[in-house]
């Protein structure tokens, strides 16, 4: 596994890091103590969170700040973590996908930072971090097709498969997946990144039959 951040992007965005896990997994459609738990996380969000208030949130505005130092309008294209807590925010909850994809999104709200997961049988290594050219794009997962122009992007041999505004329909985790690369994106630098890469492992232990041998956690600052 070989991960880098784009030196392009690390100039726009300074205090970017990437910090994750990466191994084997089982994913099944549901798991009711993990539900128990993002039940909880959502109780919690819901009596201390207004739509209002959301772009005030530290980690959401480095991500709309850094979007806008790379020209993209961060009202239009929204991080993952702001549309999952407007959700939230509005009473409408959040959809059952899988356990895997499940634990992204606990992650995610518990952390406030964009996650993504991937596939790691339909993505090839290196993979890097990097600002969206003119002309490419994809189709997101429940989404038309995203213009990926200017905006931080995950990519292979390929081209681009993830974004912490949306990911791709190629890398998307299924109940075939059984290697994952799940990744927590901060555009606010890395101080708490050890602690939710290992909440990760414990999520993905717990609910997705992964070992802690069998997952390799990493921190990309550059």
């Amino acid at each position: 596994m070989n991960i880098r951040i784009d030196p392009n992007l690390k100039i726009a965005a300074p205090r970017l890091a990437l910090g994750g896990v990466y191994g084997t997994v089982e994913v099944t459609k549901h798991d009711q103590a993990l539900w128990s738990e993002i039940d909880h996380q959502l109780a919690e969000i819901g009596s201390s969170f207004t739509v209002q208030g959301l772009s005030d949130i530290p980690q959401i505005k480095a991500l709309r700040d850094a979007y806008r130092a790379l020209g993209k309008d961060p009202s239009r294209y929204r991080g993952s973590q702001e549309s999952l807590l407007r959700r939230v925010s509005q009473g409408k909850g959040l959809y059952t996908i899988n356990t895997a994809v499940d634990i992204n999104n606990l992650v995610s709200l518990e952390s406030g930072h964009s996650l993504g997961c991937y596939d790691c049988s339909h993505i090839h290594f290196p993979v890097i971090f990097r600002i969206g050219q003119k002309g490419e794009s994809y189709k997101g997962i429940g989404k038309q097709m995203i213009n990926l122009e200017g905006l931080p992007v995950f990519a292979d041999e390929n081209g681009p498969f993830g974004s912490p505004t949306s990911d791709s329909e190629r890398a998307m985790i299924t109940l075939s997946t059984r290697k994952l690369l799940m990744v927590l994106i901060t555009f606010s630098g890395s101080e708490h990144l050890q602690f939710y890469t290992e909440r990760m492992v414990t999520l993905l232990v717990r609910y997705a039959k992964a070992t802690e041998s069998s997952l390799t956690r990493f921190v990309v600052e550059v």
